[in-house]
């Protein structure tokens, strides 16, 4: 069985920074992409960066600039460092993964989420 875990939410004032990981453990053959989501109280889940196994990234316009998304292949681990956070920030993180397992395949999973708060 495959597994998602993000740590590293929290609270933070405006202007601030927060350092989010997500370790995938279990039957991984390969990871294809990763992914960061967030999803404000009363409003849909948005992708807010991706990165594949080439190291190819993409950004949500309103983070460009302010968050990085990078990967460790050896820990099998994504991390999104949030720079200049304000207010619009403020929501669920939710890691996802393409995954590949043997001998099933191909699979997307989530982790169970981590809470960001911006808030003075």
């Amino acid at each position: 069985q495959v597994r998602l875990v993000e740590s590293g939410g929290g609270l933070v004032q405006p202007g601030g920074s927060l350092r989010l990981s997500c370790a995938a453990s279990g039957n991984i053959f390969r990871i294809n992409t990763m992914a960061w989501y967030r999803q404000a109280q009363g409003k849909e889940r948005e992708l807010v960066a991706r990165i594949t196994n080439d190291g190819t990234t993409n950004y949500a316009d309103s983070t460009k600039g302010r968050f990085t998304i990078s990967g460790d292949t050896a820990k099998n681990t994504v991390y999104l460092q949030m720079n200049s956070l304000t207010p619009e920030d403020t929501a669920v993180y939710y890691c996802n993964a393409r995954i590949e397992t043997y001998p099933s395949g191909s699979s997307d999973y989530w982790g169970q989420g981590t809470q960001v708060t911006v808030s003075s």
